[in-house]
């Protein structure tokens, strides 16, 4: 199982809200050659980390099957985010579109990136709590963690899943 994180907490290019940006980014992840959505997470709203004046995000997680260079699906992820108009500037900059990998299958890999599985995927309310909607029994091949532990041992977050949206 591939997951993809989508986060957005600002307009997209051409307009439309967060959550919209990333309603268009689960639609943009479908048309990738060689993977198959399967499921999507309920959105959620989270303040960003680590603390900052920018607007909450929205959140959600994609899961997908097919198989896929990860290079290249970081690649063709990369591309939908500059279609969103998403500009890399500073670290933890507000965006448009964020898409991350945060893991594919078994896969262990520190280099070259995408590292897999992501790195800071057991910290983030707003990566397990997706996570946990689409692969419920999920473990970090790096860790073993299981999605429950993971998320019994996250620090406080502020986090909300969306009702019907």
């Amino acid at each position: 199982m591939i997951l993809i994180a989508i986060g957005a907490n600002l307009p997209r290019e051409g307009g439309g809200t967060p959550i919209e940006t990333c309603r268009w980014a689960v639609g943009r992840i479908a048309t990738i050659p060689g993977l198959r959505v399967t499921a999507v997470s309920a959105w959620y709203e989270s303040a960003p980390i680590p603390p900052s004046g920018q607007p909450p995000y929205v959140n959600g997680m994609v899961a997908a099957e097919g198989e896929v260079d990860p290079a290249t699906l970081l690649a063709a992820l990369q591309a939908i985010e500059a279609e969103a108009g998403r500009r890399r500037t500073v670290a933890n900059a507000a965006r448009p579109l964020d898409l991350d990998i945060v893991a594919m299958g078994d896969c262990v890999r520190d280099a070259p990136d995408p590292i897999l599985p992501h790195p800071r995927a057991e910290e983030r309310a707003f990566v397990l709590l997706p996570l946990r909607d689409v692969a419920p029994d999920w473990c970090n091949p790096r860790t073993g963690h299981g999605i429950g532990a993971s998320i019994a041992a996250l620090a406080d977050q502020q986090i909300r899943r969306l009702e019907g949206a």
